[in-house]
């Protein structure tokens, strides 16, 4: 099965469950609503944290409604989505209240979190790298937040020419402090919207070793491997990541034989 998914033109752009990936922890799905268009899922067994990426929405759960989450119209705008935190469960209906584009990002529950807003405003952001290799992060759930079990999830863009998650690193075994084992998925945006950008996914020994072209609105899965990108010249790349394992903290390991170049 290849790694990469390609998306689907209509309301649901994609959908990556569990058994479809083939492991344990991660789900993702990303949605278009128009206008006044409304979808209503339980969060069953699972945490979810639901991010804005572009438009408005109204949520509600239970009998609690969060109004105005999400303002931004690009997901390349020097802005921070807003983001929903819901636990398992719990139902809930997402209603567009303007055009927009909404990620569910999922892993199993524990129980015992509440149900929270989170706002862009709040959210860290940083910049990774140096030269061609720096990116812009916004961290929408991180490793340092307790209100979650499983899951992470992060934003980065990378400007045209850069590459992103590289020196290549890798998070496939459970050995903290040195690495831990991640589960992880790219959904991916271009701007200009017709580019492509790489991604590569490949372990030492070679058993995983895939490179895709992605498009606008792609997903690549990274089950284990190394998996850095590239941003050719002319094309922004922006990709939301999901990571869950079974724990909640982000330890990776580059691939010794260009672990050099982090001196530089």
């Amino acid at each position: 099965m290849s790694l990469l998914v390609k998306a689907a033109s209509g309301r649901e752009i994609c959908e990556i469950t569990p058994e479809r990936a083939g492991w344990t922890h991660v789900g993702f799905r990303a949605l278009r609503l128009t206008a006044g268009d409304h979808e209503t899922l339980d969060t069953g067994t699972r945490e979810l944290c639901l991010v804005v990426l572009t438009g408005t929405v109204e949520v509600r759960v239970g009998d609690t409604v969060f109004a105005g989450l999400g303002s931004r119209d690009s997901v390349f705008a020097e802005q921070s989505p807003d983001a929903l935190y819901v636990p398992g469960g719990q139902s809930l209906t997402v209603t567009a209240t303007r055009d927009a584009e909404v990620a569910l990002c999922s892993a199993p529950s524990k129980g015992g979190h509440a149900v929270r807003r989170i706002d862009g405003a709040g959210m860290r952001r940083s910049v990774r790298g140096k030269g061609s290799n720096t990116r812009y992060v916004c961290d929408i759930l991180p490793q340092d937040d307790p209100g979650a079990d499983h899951l992470l999830v992060v934003e980065v863009i990378t400007p045209a020419g850069h590459s992103s998650s590289y020196p290549p690193h890798k998070h496939d075994r459970d050995v903290p402090p040195e690495e831990t084992l991640l589960e992880e998925t790219y959904y991916h945006r271009l701007n200009p919207p017709q580019g492509f950008a790489f991604q590569r996914v490949y372990t030492d020994d070679r058993s995983i070793d895939e490179a895709c072209a992605v498009e606008n609105h792609d997903v690549v899965m990274v089950p284990r491997g190394y998996h850095p990108c590239v941003a050719p010249h002319g094309y922004d790349l922006y990709y939301l990541n999901v990571m869950a394992g079974p724990g909640r903290l982000w330890h990776f390991k580059n691939d010794p034989a260009h672990e050099w170049m982090v001196a530089l």
